[in-house]
Order: structure tokens, then sequence, then C-alpha cells
């Protein structure tokens, strides 16, 4: 599973990317996870992305414009 998690790196992006890690370990399911960190302007545009943060797993953007809790993530797993 590929999680992206889309951002320029501010305090709202940093939080996504450590609620993704929680969600993840609280599931157990850190070890089949490879989480990717999107930084790049013509990455964010490639994929559509309006509002950062965003979170896209396996290709499907799950949301956007929000940091997700932990509970979301995990229902999204």
């Amino acid at each position: 599973m590929k999680i992206e998690v889309f951002g320029p790196g501010c305090p709202k992006c940093k939080k996504t990317v450590e609620n993704v890690n929680k969600a993840l370990a609280e599931a157990g399911r850190a070890a089949e996870a490879e989480v990717v960190k999107v930084d790049k302007f013509e990455e964010i545009a490639r994929c559509k992305i309006l509002m950062t943060p965003a979170v896209a797993i396996d290709g499907e953007v799950k949301c956007s414009g929000k940091v997700p809790s932990v509970e979301e993530i995990r229902g999204w797993l």
C-alpha cells in the first residue's frame, strides 16, 4: 500500500504525516505501507490537488485541505 501526503512542509502537513504513521501503527499495518511525502508543486498539481495537506492511498485522494484524524485515516485503511 502506498500512502502519499501532499503539502509543502507546513505544520499541518507535518501533523498529517504524524497522524498517518500513528494510524498505521495502531492498525498494525506499518510494515505493509510505504508513506511518501510529496512536496514538489509540480507533483501536487499533477495529482490535481487544489488544497493541502492532502492524503492519497494507492492513488485515490481521500482528503484535501484539512488534517485528517487518526481515526479517519484508520477507516481508510
